[in-house]
């Protein structure tokens, strides 16, 4: 039930939300162990930069720690590409923890949304 709720809410927030070459969609993806975040140009069906939990720099942090640092990561991997704007897409989930931390650490590092 839960699963399908999120679901809906995720079609819901993807009517409106559209990822150009020019500004991508940051589509977050969270689960209990990490998180997980990439920028994605939906009309070529293409990711540009992302980032993962598992990677090194990332994997031994606390969770909100991770978040923060993860959307840092992005953000510098996004501007060596030459993107400095995206489209939030919180993917159904709501904007609060490790979701929020992840938001913060792309504005951080430089992204605008």
């Amino acid at each position: 039930m839960k699963r399908i709720r999120r679901a809906r809410r995720r079609r819901r927030v993807r009517a409106r939300i559209h990822g150009t070459a020019e500004r991508p969609r940051l589509s977050v993806f969270r689960s209990n162990r990490g998180i997980q975040a990439q920028l994605i140009d939906d009309d070529a069906g293409h990711t540009l930069a992302h980032v993962v939990w598992t990677e090194p720099e990332l994997r031994d942090l606390p969770r909100m720690e991770q978040a923060r640092t993860a959307g840092r990561l992005l953000a510098e991997r996004a501007r060596a590409k030459g993107i400095e704007a995206c489209v939030f897409d919180r993917n159904g989930y709501r904007y609060h923890g490790r979701v929020r931390a992840l938001a913060e650490g792309a504005r951080e590092g430089g992204l605008r949304f």
